[in-house]
């Protein structure tokens, strides 16, 4: 495949340093955006090919702006995007406070759509795009504890099938990946709530929370990737919402 000019957010562990490794792994320019640049320095040494460490908030529009501006002046428009960055909240609905409630739009909704809005016209003035945002398996069915991360991930997979509709022709694709509990820093929180909540050892938990997927164990992050790469080298995958969840949700 061509090299292609990417940014990943996200990119400081878990899901977006996998996506990272594998873009780098093959060929492509990766521009890597997460809040600590420390981290980030550190996945980019893991990297073999070109990196571009751009520290950035996705939830300041402003922040936005600078990382496309700092890699369109270092090599140029980018032309693959994967759009890792998101967090998740447990409460249930009717604790749920407006602050988290609006903390996950922002995070996990709204800054997926500022990047996409940033992205894309670059992409289809060239002819060519991929951009993948990384989902959730409850942005296809509804869980409980956690309304407002639900909420958010059914808008982000909204917003993907709609931006891939406008940009069929163009040659730029847009989809979702859809992971269920992965193996990351971000699953290691709910474990511990689990844990907590039940008053069994952090072990157990973890070995009940992979045990609500069919293949019995968590999704490892480079099985995220490959997904994602999946997308980022068909021009025929557009406007889909991919799961990697062991099989839990069929669709």
């Amino acid at each position: 495949m061509t090299s292609r000019i990417a940014l990943v957010t996200g990119a400081s562990a878990g899901i977006g340093a996998s996506c990272a490794a594998a873009l780098s792994a093959a060929g492509h320019r990766v521009a890597l955006m997460a809040r600590g640049e420390s981290a980030l320095q550190t996945v980019a040494a893991t990297l073999p090919g070109q990196t571009l460490v751009v520290p950035g908030d996705v939830t300041s529009r402003d922040s936005v702006e600078a990382t496309f501006a700092q890699v369109e002046q270092h090599w140029g428009p980018v032309e693959v995007l994967v759009h890792c960055a998101g967090s998740g909240a447990s409460k249930p609905l009717v604790d749920t406070s407006d602050d988290q409630w609006q903390q996950m739009l922002d995070l996990n909704l709204t800054a997926p759509f500022r990047c996409l809005r940033r992205a894309l016209p670059g992409m289809t003035s060239a002819g060519f795009g991929r951009i993948v945002v990384v989902a959730s398996v409850v942005a296809k069915r509804g869980e409980s504890r956690v309304a407002a991360y639900t909420a958010s991930k059914h808008g982000a997979l909204g917003l993907v099938r709609a931006a891939a509709a406008e940009v069929a022709r163009t040659g730029v694709t847009v989809n979702a990946v859809c992971p269920g509990y992965v193996d990351t820093p971000m699953t290691e929180s709910t474990i511990s709530a689990i844990a907590s909540r039940k008053d069994i050892s952090h072990e157990q938990a973890r070995e009940l929370l992979g045990c609500r997927q069919p293949i019995g164990r968590l999704v490892t992050p480079d099985e995220v990737a490959d997904a994602v790469m999946l997308c980022v080298g068909s021009g025929a995958i557009t406007g889909q919402g991919i799961n990697v969840d062991g099989g839990a949700v069929q669709s």
